[in-house]
């Protein structure tokens, strides 16, 4: 990741401090209009504020954990705030947490390896990056979409649902799946996931003390990101109505918001050449968005009684489908250019553009 400085900037603490006064004055009063602009502004200042702290965290525990700790870190928020919804209007929401993890996966793949192949191809012509890690990460993403997004549209149970048994099995798999792959990014084949030896960085890692500030901060920073969302979640579908788009532009907007700190970070690791760090960002958010966001709320359906839609609708099939072919064809040769960052972003203004207008 670009080097980080040596001071910690008064923004990195001041911005996720006012993001925590805005969220607690918005729940307190109920949010009026201004209150509801500020908390707008307070939610993406705590995102860049987030994203320094994940870089001097990764800085100082190195590759792959670094970006293994953002990617689970914003992905725990992420379950947090669908739960916290999906409790407060159960029948409206059946749907919430499908459309949110189909959305994480397609601004994740899409949408951030675009921007992150395209900059990085932009600034530095050609870039590399570890093929065996990259094919890893699609084959856990491909079993893990395909067994919890597709597979409920052809099972004997009526609808886009999974019965009890189906829905505990869902959540057993997606655990096994995301907890297999951590288990080899992490100890048994961790150089597949390590920058290449022409990314490889040189300036020396920030403080054990600056390091545990900064995870402090990130995990307040995240709060205050997923508190200040679920504020603007009622403004937010009162438009969606106003408009005339589908519920689903619900999940969208949430889960661009939420994985906004994981995207700023990857496009400014690949436009400092380790394209290495933007794809475990980018890999790493969609798996763990699947990985542990079914298995959370199947609980939360099991134990409250309440409807759980994971099965896609036909479109969304057709472009999840695309998305992993495309994906297996950009990352099977180890390098990339802006024409395959190009290709992804044209798949990723699809599916924004068929959201709301079906």
């Amino acid at each position: 990741m670009a080097a980080t400085a040596t001071r910690m900037p008064w923004w990195s603490w001041a911005w996720p401090l006012l993001g925590w006064a805005v969220m607690i004055a918005t729940f307190a009063t109920g949010g009026s209009g201004w209150l509801i602009t500020l908390a707008a502004i307070a939610l993406i200042t705590t995102v860049f504020a987030a994203v320094h702290h994940a870089e001097v965290i990764a800085d100082r525990i190195g590759e792959p954990y670094g970006t293994l700790v953002l990617a689970i870190a914003v992905t725990v928020i992420e379950v947090a705030l669908i739960v916290a919804v999906m409790v407060g209007a159960p029948a409206d929401k059946a749907a919430l947490a499908r459309d949110t993890v189909f959305a994480s996966v397609m601004i994740a793949c899409n949408g951030v390896v675009g921007l992150c192949l395209l900059a990085g191809g932009v600034r530095h012509h050609t870039q590399g990056f570890q093929i065996e890690g990259a094919s890893a990460a699609l084959a856990v993403l491909s079993a893990l979409t395909t067994l919890t997004l597709i597979l409920p549209n052809v099972t004997t149970t009526p609808g886009p649902l999974f019965s009890t048994s189906q829905l505990i099995f869902a959540g057993v798999i997606s655990l096994v799946l995301y907890g297999s792959y951590v288990f080899v990014q992490t100890i048994s084949h961790r150089g597949y996931f390590l920058p290449t030896e022409d990314a490889q960085k040189t300036t020396p890692p920030p403080s054990n003390a600056a390091a545990l500030l900064s995870a402090a901060l990130l995990l307040a920073s995240l709060v205050a990101v997923v508190g200040l969302a679920k504020t603007l979640t009622p403004t937010l579908e009162i438009a969606v109505a106003q408009l005339d788009v589908p519920k689903s532009a619900v999940g969208v907007v949430l889960a661009l918001l939420v994985l906004m700190p994981e995207g700023l970070a990857a496009l400014r690791a690949a436009r400092a050449n380790e394209l290495q760090t933007s794809l475990n960002l980018a890999l790493g958010s969609a798996l763990a968005s699947i990985g542990l966001t079914i298995p959370a709320v199947a609980i939360i359906s099991i134990v409250l009684h309440q409807p759980l839609e994971l099965g896609l609708g036909m479109k969304d099939e057709v472009l999840l489908t695309l998305t992993i072919v495309v994906g297996i064809i950009t990352l099977g040769t180890g390098r990339t250019t802006v024409l395959q960052g190009i290709v992804h972003l044209v798949i990723f203004a699809a599916f924004l553009f068929f959201a709301v207008a079906p």
